[in-house]
């Protein structure tokens, strides 16, 4: 009788050098929930994901056939000699559950699926089995809307501005600028006057220029027989075509369309037999509206045996959204509504009632978007899906998850090249007690600021956005406002409000791109003046020193890479041989500044350039960016590649560096992906923002940031039907003595 070999206690990493990572020798304890905490930049993804969850990405997809794998999430392998111990990953990440307009809460969870059996057997009357009930199949989708609850109709006011010429750019769609393809349809055809305003124009002109039809005929001088309106041709091109719109196409829709509910299914976006149908008096609409956790009521009263397992199915699922604070949700919303920190939750709930083991799950960090109340329901989620077998590896920078962790390891000491290694392994209580960035930032009391007086006030009227209830605030200008509550309590709703009232720069974390030829140089807008530098140092052309242009390697057209579609196979990237990864040809790389090429200097990390880099405007734009946290970055790093918190942090820096005042800026959870040692830095950017003469809304739950506001706003109590409501106003120290408010609370406590 042979002897089954022991499993794996530990997933054994040896010489991991993926990014910034310096040959990383680690055992990392399976079946345990390990935290990984380091300061931003400092290496923790690259060890998680880029080489963990990479390599066991990789190593699964692997079991399938070539034509399997091609459709299945694509995994580079990382660059270590020897990992040991995986299992099948599951990575559950912060990124938005997607843009597709059906997705909403109940598709996600599947919860709908269950909604739509429940109604398939007892409703009254019978309409059909569950797919009568879905609004993604012909069979119970509304006939005009195609299920998806609204129409999409051109808004003729965002094409125009009456007050130009059509030499001066009076058409606002892309391709209409002075000499362009499109613009001569118009300009050069005789029958309209390129030269004066259109607001001048006779109201024939301007119909005929967007519509057509009749009024052609009353031309002084008629179009081509094949003349195509404005409206016409964009319709055509944007909106009766059966391609995917790409990302540019979906831009220019979002700009100049309008949605409004379907006139047919009031936004139901069922077919009338579906809507027709209840159960114990609601219909599927009605019910998908409700709040999860008052649809979880409304089940207790549907005691049909019948369908008794549905309705058990249907219940636990609500109940784990509720247990993850996700309650005030309704199954209705759509999936592009939700933030980062909501779509992780699903995300998470779905695999609670997976009976599978030993898997690999990996998190990025959980805590984003919760309340300090909210944040005990996540790490009782944690150790639920380690109690069930399962490795669990978090990337963290709440304290709360730390205390709970198994396990925790330091990535550091710095951030960039000055990261990369392992500076603790341990347990929590040791590293409140180690000499490590995290240990001494755990260490660390912050006091509340001394609050500044405000130069007036903006006032938001009538705010009736999802659970706000006509609310009426005042919201003090000149200096740094908080807006807090649990998840769900309507912050989010209030400061949309606000936007859509007063004039704002909305900082949010939206991706800064999704181009990968975009780099901190690009997008701080130093590029022209770096290639100027060059380019006068040498006596040459500036476009000889652009990747994209005449400076490009002609193989790689200056991407540094090369890329091999194999068909079925997955497709094979490797870098570029002519230029060895640099992008940029050979006569490029022979002028230098200083003794550094163009390649040099976006190897460097934006601290490092601020040093090297001594033109005014270039150094300026840098130092901005160092002063957000983020001198880690190489110049030449692709904008693809930051997180969401970056991201935010990146779009901070390029508002410092435009020297604006008088601004209203609203931020969006600044702290998220930042150490605790951070918080610091990123306060006293705000302060600076604030004393250039802006004021600044934040929404937040960071305790240091709320303790450190001029005023606080807190919503709740609870999330939303039981939120909506102002708690507070006023300034921090006393919303620490508030016991009937969960921030009041949570201040107090600290």
């Amino acid at each position: 009788m042979t002897t089954a070999p022991a499993r794996p206690r530990a997933i054994r990493i040896r010489a991991a050098r993926t990014n910034n990572l310096r040959g990383i020798d680690i055992d990392i304890p399976r079946n345990s929930l390990v935290v990984f905490a380091g300061v931003s930049g400092s290496g923790k993804s690259s060890l998680v994901f880029d080489t963990i969850a990479a390599e066991a990405g990789y190593q699964v997809n692997e079991t399938y056939p070539p034509f399997v794998r091609n459709r299945l999430p694509r995994w580079t392998r990382p660059d270590v000699d020897a990992i040991d111990g995986l299992s099948p990953v599951v990575v559950i990440d912060q990124k938005r559950l997607g843009g597709n307009a059906r997705s909403t809460v109940g598709t996600s969870t599947d919860a709908y699926t269950y909604l739509r059996l429940l109604f398939s057997r007892i409703s009254d009357p019978y309409v059909g089995e569950s797919n009568h009930f879905s609004f993604n199949d012909p069979a119970g989708m509304c006939p005009v809307c195609a299920g998806l609850g609204e129409t999409i109709a051109t808004d003729p006011d965002r094409l125009l501005d009456p007050d130009k010429s059509l030499e001066q750019g009076a058409i606002l769609l892309p391709g209409f600028g002075a000499g362009q393809y499109w613009y001569r349809q118009y300009a050069d055809i005789g029958s309209f006057d390129p030269k004066t305003p259109l607001r001048e124009w006779s109201e024939d002109a301007r119909r005929a220029l967007l519509y057509g039809g009749e009024a052609l005929q009353r031309l002084p001088v008629r179009p081509p027989s094949d003349y195509e309106s404005v409206i016409e041709r964009f319709e055509r091109v944007y909106l009766h075509t059966a391609d995917t719109p790409s990302e540019r196409k979906q831009a220019v829709l979002a700009r100049f369309t309008r949605t409004r509910p379907c006139a047919e299914c009031g936004g139901e976006r069922l077919n009338p037999a579906a809507r027709s149908a209840t159960v114990l008096g609601r219909t599927i609409g009605e019910l998908s509206r409700l709040e999860i956790g008052e649809l979880t009521e409304f089940l207790a009263a549907v005691t049909d045996p019948h369908v008794e397992p549905v309705v058990e199915a249907l219940r636990e699922k609500l109940t784990a959204l509720t247990g993850i604070g996700l309650g005030y949700l309704s199954l209705a919303r759509p999936a592009t509504t939700l933030s980062g920190g909501e779509s992780q939750r699903i995300k998470t709930v779905r695999h609670l009632g997976s009976s599978l083991t030993e898997l690999l799950y990996v998190f990025d960090e959980p805590t984003v978007g919760l309340h300090p109340h909210d944040v005990r329901a996540m790490t009782e989620l944690l150790k639920q899906l380690r109690d069930k077998g399962n490795t669990v590896l978090v990337v963290e920078h709440d304290p709360d998850v730390m205390r709970i962790a198994d396990h925790i390891v330091e990535i550091g000491p710095g951030a960039g090249a000055a990261g990369g290694t392992v500076v603790f392994e341990g347990g929590f209580g040791e590293l409140r007690s180690a000499d490590t960035g995290t240990g001494r930032a755990l260490r660390q009391r912050r006091r509340s600021g001394r609050p500044r007086p405000a130069t007036g006030k903006l006032r938001v009227d009538n705010a009736t956005r999802n659970n706000l209830g006509g609310l009426g605030v005042d919201i003090p200008t000149g200096v740094l406002t908080v807006v807090t509550g649990v998840a769900g309590a309507g912050k989010s709703s209030l400061v949309a409000e606000l936007v859509d009232q007063h004039p704002a720069v909305l900082v949010d974390q939206r991706p800064v791109t999704t181009n990968r030829r975009s780099t901190p140089i690009t997008y701080t807008g130093i590029a022209t003046a770096l290639r100027k530098l060059f380019a006068d140092r040498n006596g040459v052309a500036p476009a000889l020193f652009s990747a994209n242009s005449a400076g490009g390697c002609p193989v790689c057209r200056g991407l540094g890479v090369v890329y091999t579609d194999l068909a079925f196979m997955d497709g094979h990237e490797v870098v570029c041989e002519t230029c060895g990864g640099r992008r940029y040809t050979e006569e490029t790389l022979g002028y230098t500044v200083d003794g550094l090429s163009i390649a040099d200097i976006e190897d460097l990390s934006v601290d490092q350039a601020a040093q090297r880099l001594r033109t005014p405007g270039i150094a300026r734009a840098l130092r901005q960016v160092s002063a957000v946290g983020l001198g880690y970055l190489r110049l030449g790093q692709s904008l693809t590649t930051l997180s969401g918190g970056e991201c935010q942090r990146l779009k901070i820096a390029k508002e410092l560096a435009s020297r604006t005042d008088d601004t209203l800026y609203v931020l969006d959870e600044p702290t998220t992906g930042l150490h605790l040692s951070d918080i610091d830095t990123l306060l006293e950017v705000l302060s600076r923002l604030v004393e250039q003469g802006n004021t600044l809304v934040v929404i937040e739950h960071h305790l240091d940031v709320i303790r450190r506001a001029d005023w606080v706003i807190d919503l709740g109590p609870g999330p939303g039907r039981h939120g909506g409501r102002i708690l507070f106003e006023g300034v921090p120290a006393d919303l620490a003595r508030r016991a009937d408010s969960p921030t009041g609370r949570a201040l107090a406590a600290e």
